[in-house]
């Protein structure tokens, strides 16, 4: 396990040593502020159904800036390695290969979490102010924030996937978003195309990211998305070690 530990740390490292990640915490921030602040200038003075909290999870400001931060967290993971060749001393280091995998995961979800850090200081600084509270409960708050986690590591271990596929980038990055998209908007096809069987409309909903988190940011935790991300992350990150491996015999 020293071994792990050392290899996430250099990942860790990697990550707040790199300008790009800057670039990309500040865009996040931006992003989610101006969400934050549409979403309460929406709703002040209006009589609405939904607590602040569950306008900021399920906005398309939110959704826009959650889809794209994953391509450019996980685009560099396997893709730089392999390209300025620095993976091979990487692989004949007395280290599993599957310890490789997981720290730049890990590495990236660390990452991924520290961005989201400052977005509990909106509620705090709402509810200091107003002295209202932000959202109908503190299981609101863990439902959406376990939304977020769950949804999180799924689509980082598709950008680990993309990015062990490739030398390049900008095409892993181009992979990752497109798969990831493709994800997110199967579940929109129940709201787009209204004629479709109550089974269907079901089973779409069961992989609707958008009504997974407005049901847990009301506070209703649901263990089918648990389930479904947690073996859909693993099945991604077998897949990972695969073609890890496979690219790793071609060197």
């Amino acid at each position: 396990m020293r071994k792990f530990y050392t290899l996430l740390s250099r990942e860790i490292r990697s990550y707040f040593y790199s300008p790009i990640a800057y670039i990309v915490l500040v865009f996040f921030l931006l992003v989610s502020g101006a969400d934050f602040y549409f979403q309460l200038s929406f709703m002040n003075g209006k009589p609405v159904s939904y607590s602040v909290e569950e306008a900021f999870f399920n906005s398309i400001f939110f959704w826009f800036a959650f889809v794209l931060i994953f391509p450019l967290i996980t685009m560099r993971l396997f893709a730089e390695e392999f390209k300025l060749g620095t993976i091979e001393p990487l692989m004949t280091a007395p280290v599993r290969d599957w310890q490789v995998i997981l720290s730049k995961f890990f590495g990236a979800l660390i990452f991924y979490l520290v961005l989201w850090l400052p977005t509990l200081i909106y509620f705090w600084v709402f509810q200091s102010i107003t002295h209202q509270p932000a959202a109908g409960s503190r299981g609101a708050y863990f439902g959406a924030y376990l939304m977020l986690l769950l949804l999180g590591m799924f689509y980082l271990s598709i950008g680990c996937l993309a990015s062990a596929l490739t030398k390049n980038q900008i095409v892993a990055a181009v992979i990752s978003f497109c798969a990831i998209t493709l994800h997110f908007f199967s579940g929109l096809i129940s709201f787009i195309i209204q004629e479709v069987s109550s089974t269907t409309r079901q089973l779409l909903g069961y992989f609707s990211a958008i009504e997974q988190m407005g049901t847990l940011s009301r506070g209703e935790i649901d263990t089918r998305p648990i389930v479904l991300y947690l073996s859909m992350t693993v099945m991604m990150l077998i897949l990972t070690h695969m073609a890890f491996q496979s690219r790793k015999w071609k060197l």
